[in-house]
């Protein structure tokens, strides 16, 4: 059995890798990649699923994905040192970038990897011959949801895509793109359990509540207004969920998998282990008595915008600030070398260490309150939005927004979904989706041109594959 040696197909071969990670269910030996007809060793269909998970974990969400997330948009600056560029993370910062930087080539490879992993164990699953029906059921929904979830990242990011097991070269327009990953959702929608119905050894597995979630958001980035309000609804009519009292809590150990989230990349075990690479360090307090690397820090952009709505709050729960004492005594000391750091990436017991110990939150009820304000909004029911959207701001100590005028309570929910999910890999897609990017853009000093709306296909996989069409401008 083998594949074509380009980087899509060259990434599905890579199923029957295993890496390791520290949650009960992703302790899975690691493996080398084997091709099936070459391993003596028969792989349970649930240690393929499990395999899909330990991509989270992976050193690409450390950097390149801080790149493609964050550093682009206005909610931060590079960050480190003026002279360390982080290999292209000054040029993103500054929207210079071209299809050569390596933050797209590192997170389009891995995505496809991702998906090819998924699919490798939904096969499997299917023909390995499992007689309990739901398990089986529930082990494809799982791997279902973790396909579209790395969907949603690409046709976000380059628009349209090659539908890895239909071609691997042949764009398919957006709609069908959203349309399969929907599909996707719905299948694991009907067929995961509830977050309240697994044992306590696979907490942080898919659940319906997280298929239905994520579905919402889907559904949100295609205006499909009345979809994603009925879906995020049913979040919220679960009972599964809730907000968490303290907002500084949401990042926190202690409320890893709590009654906030919905679904979070898995990074924690009993002790401190292989976790999300890096992800910590990379983002610490650089210089004198700090702890990591400096990169992708809070801009002054976000911090004004923080302090304009009076948002004392969130803005002390997302930046950590020279000089200031950490909650849990830490003293930042004031010699470092930049001005402010994310707290939502750090990490309380290991800061400083190659591995991460913290989960990092992908979706959580108070972007489903957002969701559920903003759809309503636009189909017309300004009071029901008006009570989702005051429902997050209340939790902060934030006056209720009052506006039925639906352009300005747009723009209150746009502006809310900045402060609240700062720092959450969301701001770049959401100026894309809103098309608030050029002004956001300008405002922070950087030039937006129309070509920045999708990504550039790497370079190397254009070098590859010829015949596969770039993105317009680029």
């Amino acid at each position: 059995m083998k594949f074509k040696t380009l980087n899509i197909a060259l990434l599905v071969a890579a199923g029957f890798l295993m890496q390791g990670c520290t949650k009960d269910f992703l302790d899975v030996k690691s493996q080398e990649v084997v091709e099936a007809g070459d391993s003596e060793e028969v792989f349970e269909p649930e240690a393929l699923v499990n395999g899909v998970y330990g991509m989270f974990t992976d050193w690409n969400y450390a950097f390149s994905f801080l790149g493609i997330t964050e550093i682009l948009s206005d909610n931060a600056d590079k960050g480190s040192s003026a002279t360390d560029t982080g290999g292209d993370k000054d040029i993103l910062d500054n929207l210079t970038y071209t299809a050569t930087a390596g933050s797209f080539a590192a997170l389009w490879e891995h995505w496809y990897k991702s998906i090819g992993r998924a699919t490798q164990a939904i096969e499997y699953t299917e023909s390995y011959g499992l007689t309990d029906e739901a398990y089986k059921n529930r082990l494809i929904g799982e791997a279902r949801f973790l396909r579209a979830l790395n969907y949603f990242y690409l046709v976000r990011g380059w628009g349209d895509i090659p539908l890895q097991h239909i071609d691997l070269i042949e764009r398919k327009p957006t709609t069908e793109v959203y349309a399969f990953i929907e599909e996707d959702l719905l299948f694991a929608i009907e067929h995961l359990p509830l977050k309240s119905a697994y044992a306590s050894k696979d907490l942080g597995r898919a659940t319906k509540g997280a298929a239905q979630g994520l579905l919402a958001k889907v559904y949100l980035y295609q205006s499909k207004w009345q979809e994603a309000a009925t879906m995020a609804q049913n979040v919220l009519n679960s009972g599964e969920y809730g907000l968490e009292a303290d907002y500084a809590t949401i990042w926190r150990a202690s409320t890893e998998n709590g009654t906030e989230s919905l679904f979070e990349f898995q990074a924690r075990g009993e002790t401190i282990a292989h976790g999300i690479q890096q992800y910590s360090q990379t983002q610490g307090a650089r210089g004198t008595s700090g702890w990591g690397w400096g990169f992708n820090v809070p801009s002054q952009n976000l911090l004004s915008a923080f302090e304009n709505e009076g948002d004392d709050v969130r803005k002390n729960a997302t930046i950590i600030f020279r000089g200031e004492i950490m909650y849990d005594g830490r003293e930042v000391s004031s010699a470092v070398e930049n001005p402010m750091y994310n707290e939502k990436a750090y990490s309380s017991a290991n800061a400083g260490a190659d591995d991460t110990d913290k989960n990092l939150r992908y979706l959580r009820l108070g972007e489903i309150y957002l969701i559920l304000a903003e759809a309503q909004n636009e189909l017309g029911n300004s009071s029901a939005a008006l009570q989702n959207l005051n429902i997050v701001r209340e939790r902060v100590d934030l006056p209720d927004a009052s506006t039925t005028d639906q352009t300005l309570l747009r723009q209150a929910i746009w502006k809310e979904r900045r402060l609240e999910l700062a720092f959450e890999h969301d701001r770049w897609f959401d100026l894309v989706r809103t098309k608030q990017a050029a002004t956001a853009m300008a405002a922070a000093g950087k030039s937006f041109q129309d070509k920045h709306y999708l990504f550039p296909i790497p370079d190397n996989q254009l070098i590859q594959t010829p015949e596969m069409v770039q993105n317009t401008g680029w």
